[in-house]
């Protein structure tokens, strides 16, 4: 959706009632929810499998606090893995365009390996995506020191965030999805954030080859809130991301100074390397002699999806893999996506046969612009008590 102009519309986020849930799991290491294949001997075909949302158990950590992991699939051999330590998405099992399915996301294969350390893998994000300059901000007059967990600067939560928490798990699954409702409380002053916050996220895989996610939150006092998902794509499985061919539906970036911390202008993207309006692929100017892109050390920069903070859901991005044959496509109610494009993965770890290499793999996170609660002209994240914090972010699979 085009800018009509620089300045930027602030509108009140709409409520939305959370999802019902309609399974509920307690005291039992593994569950299926669903249905299992049915074979008909009779005439020797095989039905499809219908949803199913299956419960296992992941390990613990190292204080012995159990993690459980949710297996989701469809009856079109989508398979997501999901486990209650930071709501994270471990494996996303996805067919190719011969109907291969693949894993294409970077994932760990131990519980250990995730609260080692990793750079944001499949995570839930919170409770303020991306980064916030010097680790504060002030509300109503009253200014809050937040953890830095990224030079003088708070990155994604800080150094705990949602990512690191163990949140409850609740599955579901019926004829037509599979999904698991994921609930957190996070304290007052959690991180140095003001109120207590209850967030639920429902994660739905459907048989139409989406994963829709929706996100509901409240506090007891004004605070800022800015959820999304940081998975890490390949579609190819395998190799760089290079090849990827890559289109973002903005016009403007939030240009962003040697903290990668925004300046508060837009800029076009018309005439740069980051110009997507039209599909390309991530690395056909990846390497340009740009200043954006050398303090981004390649793609780490928001782009303005619309100019109106509202409940429609759009299309933030596409992305197609010639030798797969995969698409995946965004969607989203948040105004901005951010695009990273893997550029301080080092293969250092490795998971499911795949090492994590420099830009192997992309990101593309739905969100609010960074460092919102210093930048007066951005649309607001304060959340105050009485309202419901609620978005929506889609990713639909397919193959061509």
């Amino acid at each position: 959706m085009s800018l009509s102009s620089p300045a930027l519309q602030l509108s009140t986020l709409f409520s939305r009632p959370a999802k019902q849930t309609k399974w509920f799991v307690a005291g039992v290491l593994t569950l299926t929810f669903g249905y299992a294949n049915q074979v008909m001997a009779d005439e020797g075909q095989t039905m499809t499998a219908k949803p199913s949302a299956t419960v296992s158990a992941y390990g613990a950590l190292s204080d012995a606090t159990p993690v459980q992991k949710v297996t989701l699939k469809n009856s079109n051999n989508i398979e997501i893995d999901v486990i209650s330590y930071g709501g994270i998405i471990t494996r996303m099992m996805v067919p190719d365009a011969k109907g291969v399915p693949g894993n294409i996301v970077y994932g760990m294969e131990s519980i250990e390996e995730y609260e080692q350390g990793n750079p944001y893998f499949g995570a839930l994000i919170g409770r303020y995506g991306n980064r916030i300059k010097d680790g504060k901000f002030t509300l109503f007059g009253t200014e809050y020191q937040l953890a830095r967990n990224d030079g003088d600067n708070h990155l994604h939560g800080g150094v705990q965030g949602f990512d690191k928490k163990v949140w409850k798990m609740t599955p579901f699954a019926n004829e037509q999805s599979a999904g698991v409702v994921l609930t957190l409380v996070s304290p007052d002053g959690d991180q140095g954030y003001p109120g207590e916050l209850t967030t639920e996220v429902t994660y739905t895989l459907t048989n139409n080859n989406t994963l829709d996610m929706q996100y509901i939150a409240t506090t007891d006092k004004p605070t800022v809130v800015n959820l999304t998902q940081h998975s890490y794509f390949n579609l190819a499985g395998e190799g760089t991301i290079l090849d990827h061919e890559l289109q973002i539906n903005g016009e403007y970036i939030t240009p962003v100074d040697s903290g990668l911390i925004p300046t508060g202008e837009l800029m076009p993207v018309a005439g740069t390397p980051f110009d997507f309006t039209t599909a390309k692929t991530i690395g056909a100017d990846i390497n340009a002699d740009n200043e954006q892109l050398a303090r981004g050390k390649g793609y780490d920069h928001n782009y303005v999806i619309k100019d109106t903070v509202d409940s429609e859901l759009i299309e933030a991005a596409n992305v197609y893999d010639p030798s797969s044959g995969r698409v995946l496509r965004v969607l989203t109610e948040e105004p901005a996506v951010q695009f990273y494009s893997g550029n301080f993965l080092e293969g250092a770890t490795s998971g499911f046969g795949q090492e994590h290499i420099f830009r192997g793999a992309f990101c593309l996170e739905p969100q609010h612009y960074p460092d919102s609660p210093n930048q007066p002209a951005f649309p607001s994240t304060t959340l105050l008590p009485g309202e419901v914090y609620s978005t929506r972010i889609v990713y639909e699979f397919d193959t061509k």
